[in-house]
């Protein structure tokens, strides 16, 4: 596929559709009302968009014709589906980070490892880092480094699908840019412990569960 084809519109069709299966999958393929929705969605968007109906449907109309996006037969409510890793040539974890610079805008590398769990679970940040590295190397590529901004430690990565970035003065990604990355790394190092939590609770619970099938008393904590 080549480079500057995309819409900011048909981007962010193409970006929605990838997110819903893996955050809605009982409500995918999408309906046009509910693909609507999610192109204005207020929350994880940056940029803010409001478009009609009619817009999203002209932006299907495109992506279809560049094989990203098929209809769904069979059902009294025309549905779309996404083909994006056949369309793009990438692997499923390079749609999930391409998903997510469309949706959100450049993004640092913890940034996206931390708000891709739902849609690829990398093992940590070098294995984010290297599939960065692959679509940076495409010829053309599809992502690139931006230069790091002025009080930042860390630079943010942008995808080029659209053409080339220009990240404007007043948006939340310039704004993030300038963020002391501590509190990046907090966020971050929250979320993992949130994770960790989850899954120390689901062992107990196990645990207890085995051990009442078994007859043992639960161990004392005096």
């Amino acid at each position: 596929m080549s480079l500057c084809t995309l819409s900011a519109l048909e981007a962010r069709v193409l970006a929605v559709l990838v997110e819903k299966q893996a955050t809605v999958p009982d409500s995918y393929p999408l309906s046009l009302n509910a693909l609507t929705m999610g192109c204005n969605q207020k929350t994880s968007r940056d940029v803010q968009m409001n478009a009609s109906e009619a817009d999203v449907l002209e932006a299907l109309d495109e992506l279809k014709a560049m094989h990203l996006v098929n209809t769904v037969s069979g059902s009294r409510v025309v549905r779309f589906e996404h083909n994006g890793a056949r369309g793009l040539g990438v692997p499923g974890a390079g749609l999930a980070i391409l998903t997510l610079l469309m949706l959100r805008g450049p993004l640092t590398t913890a940034e996206i490892k931390m708000h891709t769990e739902r849609l690829h679970r990398f093992a940590d940040l070098s294995s984010v880092e290297g599939f960065l590295d692959e679509l940076a190397g495409r010829s053309p590529p599809f992502v690139v480094k931006l230069p790091r901004a002025a009080g930042a430690r860390e630079p943010r990565w942008a995808h080029l699908l659209c053409g080339e970035v220009v990240v404007p003065e007043g948006s939340a990604a310039a704004a993030g840019a300038a963020a002391l990355p501590r509190d990046e790394e907090i966020a971050f190092l929250r979320a993992e412990q949130q994770r960790l939590n989850g899954e120390l609770e689901a062992l107990k619970a196990l645990v207890q569960r085995i051990a009442g099938e078994l007859g043992m008393n639960e161990p004392s904590r005096e």
